[in-house]
């Protein structure tokens, strides 16, 4: 069967944003395991922030694991990026990473960059911003592999996040293939790829040896995978027949959170 994780939000300045749960990780941890989660996903304003012997405490009493930990706390609260023309600032944002992918690998859980990969922004050229986000990807892609987890790259697209370098899964591929990391992937959101580059099967299919992990919600609101054009009963059946073996993600914009609200699992998974 499917394994599902859903998202927790630790950071003030994401609120609205499309994660499911807002309120502390204590309170997520029991709902999720209550309605039949196999995981959750961590973002968080920092990696300081997280208190790790609770977190691992909350995991173990649940019966839950850690399926991903999200790094734009660090464009949300300080506005760090990878490819920010002031080499401090890349600096900075590359060490907040890596902090994440710390956390991570304590939990045997990837990172993923998407909002900390940049904006194009002042005088900085798309070949330069390319170049440092290479270069950054191949420093915290190995760091990432001393945990034995995969570092995760997410396209975003233009229309939700528009004045990102890559917004396409070509363009992903192209720049995880040039940074020639193995435990480089590409994180593939049913959202995004749905909302640009059409038939979510058919990418998933052909793009499955780069995949790290993926998450979804429903086209176009970004709300309950129940909710939209996309049928998520095919898509899961699809996933589970191609071997999949990790946590699918649910990141959307909840409509409060309750039993009723989450039963699309339970009728919409294998």
């Amino acid at each position: 069967m499917i394994k599902s994780a859903i998202t927790v939000s630790l950071v003030a300045q994401a609120k609205g944003g499309p994660f499911v749960y807002w309120d502390g990780l204590a309170p997520a941890a029991a709902s999720a395991a209550k309605l039949g989660f196999d995981a959750i996903e961590v973002f968080a304003p920092s990696a300081a922030s997280i208190d790790r012997p609770a977190l691992h405490s909350l995991l173990k009493q649940h019966g839950l694991a850690a399926a991903a930990f999200g790094t734009g706390g660090g464009w949300l609260v300080h506005k760090w990026h990878l490819t920010h023309a002031d080499p401090a600032i890349r600096s900075q944002a590359r060490e907040f990473i890596r902090a994440i992918i710390d956390v991570g690998g304590e939990f045997k859980a990837p990172a993923i960059i998407g909002s900390m990969q940049g904006k194009a922004e002042g005088d900085v050229s798309r070949d330069q911003a390319l170049a440092w986000l290479a270069e950054a990807l191949t420093d915290l892609g190995a760091h990432a592999a001393r945990y034995g987890v995969p570092l995760l790259y997410e396209p975003l697209n233009r229309y939700d996040a528009p004045g990102y370098f890559l917004n396409s899964l070509a363009q992903a591929e192209e720049i995880i293939t040039s940074v020639n990391q193995p435990n480089l992937k590409l994180m593939f959101d049913c959202y995004h790829v749905g909302r640009t580059e059409g038939d979510v099967l058919a990418q998933l299919q052909a793009r499955l040896p780069h995949i790290g992990h993926i998450q979804f919600a429903s086209i176009p609101s970004r709300k309950s995978p129940d909710q939209g054009t996309l049928d998520y009963t095919q898509v899961f059946a699809a996933i589970e027949a191609l071997g999949w073996t990790r946590p699918l993600g649910a990141e959307y914009h909840p409509d409060g959170v309750t039993e009723n609200s989450l039963d699309w699992m339970h009728t919409l998974r294998p």
